[in-house]
């Protein structure tokens, strides 16, 4: 075994075991010795992911990522070291002892290619690398990019339509997901072209409720739109289904001030010119290019619950707008999680509440419960989770009805 950080000078080093302590998976090692010789290595957990970094490891085939049941409370780490690794090109053999269905569950999801139960079976861990390098080999050459193909000059004016949660977990993820999926089947045989863009660039969960890789490249878009046209733009997004085009959150978490007034104004332009439909997953936090994309939208669902949060936050997000004389008109407030028509006395605080606030909410939507949450952990629209789902109905008819007044639009003009 070589030592704490790979030594190219004595070895190609072409793997490496990733452990909070190596010595504690002696059989591990005595199968890396059997199988790789000297050309292996290991890292401590933050080791591993200082070395993706560096130039050795563009050399790696694989790691074996070690757990037990203590590193459970470094799951977010593991999770970390499993993106990296997938994000150069290396794969991830699991090696885990006593390790809980959810966590592994959580990490193979992540990307982890093989799993392999401590202590090892015979000739096991042998297997898995055997399989990671016939996929390797047998596996055709990826496309550049498996997002759509757009072309300059192209010009279809989409609507846009913005989706913001005024409180966070009142669901507006799962609304812009879900409207944007039913907008993309709503012509079966004319179906639109839709996009969905997740510019939540810390806590944006697109990606993970339509079970998609977040990709490096859409930093780089989003660092350099100046030089940005249709060809980058379409590389930066991903296809779900061949249907809906979609434009995840960045790998990293990132500043919400990366991005300029300026920045978003080219992102949607070409988003507009290339989609019917363009909807947005808007951050709860309202930053400097929010005025931007509230003068681009056609419809801003402004989503909250029936509590105390979300009628603060909606007042003081109302008067944020005011005070700038941006244009209010275009919020529809939705409430979602509403109250089932037989509660009359949740009825009576709906309308109070919209009394306060002097607004009117437009669209209420019901709680759709625990299918609800498996079908975003699941990376699944709701019309291929739970189809007879009333949230599902009802973001269903929206979607709809949007559809079909673009079309009586269409044929006025």
């Amino acid at each position: 075994m070589s030592s704490v950080m790979p030594q190219p000078e004595t070895a190609p080093i072409v793997a490496c075991t990733v452990s909070r302590d190596v010595q504690n998976f002696d059989l591990l090692i005595e199968d890396m010795e059997e199988i790789m010789g000297e050309s292996w290595g290991d890292l401590g957990f933050a080791e591993a992911l200082a070395f993706f970094n560096q130039p050795e490891a563009s050399a790696m085939e694989f790691i074996a990522l070690a757990m037990d049941q203590e590193d459970e409370e470094n799951l977010a780490l593991m999770s970390e070291i499993i993106s990296q690794a997938k994000a150069h090109d290396v794969r991830v053999i699991l090696i885990a002892e006593d390790v809980t269905p959810a966590a592994l569950h959580s990490l193979l999801r992540q990307g982890a290619d093989e799993f392999v139960p401590y202590p090892l079976p015979e000739g096991e861990l042998a297997q898995a690398i055997s399989r990671i390098r016939q996929e390797e080999q047998t596996a055709p050459q990826p496309a550049e990019s498996n997002g759509p193909q757009l072309r300059a000059g192209t010009n279809k004016n989409g609507a846009v339509i913005v989706v913001h949660g005024v409180a966070g977990g009142v669901g507006s993820t799962t609304m812009a997901v879900n409207l944007a999926w039913e907008l993309a089947t709503a012509d079966k045989k004319a179906p639109p072209s839709v996009c969905l863009l997740d510019l939540d660039l810390q806590y944006g969960s697109v990606a993970t409720f339509l079970d998609l890789p977040r990709r490096e490249a859409v930093y780089e878009m989003l660092s350099d739109t100046e030089s940005m046209d249709e060809e980058i733009f379409g590389q930066a997004m991903l296809t779900y289904e061949d249907r809906l085009n979609v434009l995840t959150a960045p790998t990293d978490m990132l500043p919400l001030d990366l991005l300029s007034a300026e920045d978003i104004e080219r992102v949607l332009t070409i988003a507009r010119s290339q989609f019917d439909y363009v909807v947005i997953d808007m951050p709860s936090t309202l930053v400097q290019w929010s005025e931007t994309v509230l003068n681009q939208a056609h419809v801003y669902f402004a989503l909250m619950e029936l509590d105390m949060r979300s009628a603060q936050n909606t007042l003081r997000f109302k008067r944020a707008l005011q005070s700038e004389d941006l244009p209010v008109e275009k919020l529809r407030y939705v409430l979602n999680r509403a109250p089932k028509f037989t509660d009359l006395s949740a009825k009576s605080r709906v309308k109070r509440m919209a009394e306060s606030l002097s607004i009117s909410i437009d669209l209420q939507l019901p709680d759709g419960g625990k299918p609800i949450t498996q079908a975003n952990d699941h990376g699944l629209p709701l019309a291929n989770s739970a189809p007879k789902s009333p949230l599902r109905r009802e973001i269903a008819k929206l979607a709809a009805s949007i559809h079909d007044l673009k079309g009586d639009q269409a044929e006025a003009a």
